[in-house]
């Protein structure tokens, strides 16, 4: 089963940066995409970030300019780099894992998610 670990979720007031980790537990190449959901109380999970296995991202509209996805194959991570952070950011951040397209065990996995809050 793969593990998918994140970290570098805090507190930080408005205005303020913050950057996420994803440690996956095997190479990420093996999927068909890396991404980022996040989760506010009594909200339904939403996409923050995809990064395909080809490179090729996908960012919410909102976020698009504020956040920015990337990897580190070698290191098996992804990162996700938030900045000018507003308090509506808020929420509970998982990394995903989405190999619902492999030929081989397919699955699409989740980390156990991080905390990010942002006062203003």
């Amino acid at each position: 089963q793969v593990q998918l670990v994140e970290s570098g979720g805090g507190s930080v007031q408005a205005g303020g940066s913050l950057t996420l980790s994803c440690k996956a537990s095997t190479s990420i190449s093996t999927f068909n995409a890396m991404g980022w959901y996040r989760q506010a109380p009594g909200k339904q999970r939403e996409l923050v970030a995809t990064i395909a296995r080809g490179g090729r991202i996908n960012y919410s509209d909102s976020l698009k300019g504020r956040f920015t996805i990337s990897r580190d194959v070698a290191k098996a991570t992804v990162y996700l780099q938030m900045n000018s952070l507003e308090p509506e950011d808020t929420a509970v951040y998982y990394c995903n894992a989405d190999g619902r397209l492999k030929l081989t065990m397919p699955g699409n996995y989740w980390g156990q998610g991080t905390q990010v809050t942002v006062s203003s």
